[in-house]
């Protein structure tokens, strides 16, 4: 495919991973592909009971499980590759460790899951679908990925992201659609999330290695990609797609995060600290 090294294509996976930089590589690109879907999927967890009716809290609920799945993979995958353990690589890393985009770590909105909870469904409808199109991007160039047991994960994803995909483009069409205050809430989530969506799109400082070893296609193309499904979806929302994004609060990929990060690692590893032997 374009982007990739044919060089890498025909080399067996054993022997790729005696490379002396694919594996280096190769994690690099699970840690951020896991901790992106942790974080959302936490975030979307943090709705249960909370969103706008009882369908979309039982539709919301089973995505975040699905997504937390992926993580799981993910993590198994490194596992399998001698990096540690799948649980203690989602629940023991610092944030400075993590890889995960910042937009996907921030808040659903003020209050607290248990205190006063007032988040903004306008911003996560927007988080959501961008996110998962983006996501829809790299799986569908994955599944050509030179590492094979990734590439067969990239497959078992793709089956339910199509579902995925369909929920939340419906609700971002409808309530962009929607007359008054939902329309116009619609567009400040759309520049929210814009300002820094660059670094869901970025794959770091070795994404240029990714792209040689087959791994995954080149950043640039993934991204323009990603632009070309959205734009139909804004001109038929009579909204304007810019073709650069912003990268606001820093590069999640370089281990640069927030505050509220720090806060969704301790609730999400609070069993995992109890009880490290427990199933997560």
């Amino acid at each position: 495919m374009e982007g990739r090294d044919s060089t890498m294509k025909i080399m067996k996976p054993e022997e790729l991973m005696q490379h002396p930089e694919y594996k280096e590589v190769l994690i690099e690109l699970l840690f951020q592909l896991a901790d992106d879907d942790l974080i959302i999927a936490y975030r979307g967890s943090e709705w249960l009971g909370l969103a706008p009716h009882i369908e979309e809290d039982v539709a919301f609920s089973s995505i975040s499980q699905d997504t937390m799945g992926h993580a799981a993979m993910y993590y198994q995958l490194l596992e399998e590759m001698g990096v540690g353990n799948a649980d203690d690589l989602a629940h023991g890393r610092k944030a400075s460790e993590r890889r995960n985009a910042v937009l996907l770590e921030e808040v659903n909105g003020s209050g607290h899951y248990l205190h006063e909870p007032r988040y903004d469904w306008a911003f996560t409808v927007v988080r959501n679908y961008f996110y998962t199109q983006a996501k829809k991007v790299r799986i569908d160039s994955l599944k050509s990925c030179s590492y094979v047991p990734l590439a067969q994960v990239a497959v078992k994803i793709n089956m339910e992201l199509y579902y995925h995909l369909m929920h939340w483009k419906t609700w971002f069409i409808q309530l962009v659609n929607a007359p008054g205050e939902a329309r116009e809430r619609m567009k400040n989530a759309v520049a929210k999330v814009l300002d820094d969506f660059a670094g869901v799109l970025t794959l770091g400082s070795k994404g240029k290695k990714m792209a040689e070893f087959g791994l995954i296609e080149d950043e640039d193309l993934l991204k323009q990609r990603w632009i070309q499904a959205m734009k139909p979806i804004f001109e038929q929302t009579n909204l304007n797609l810019p073709n650069n994004f912003g990268m606001k609060r820093g590069n999640g990929r370089n281990g640069e995060h927030t505050a509220d990060l720090d806060e969704a690692i301790a609730t999400l590893s609070e069993v995992y600290r109890l009880d490290s032997l427990a199933n997560w």
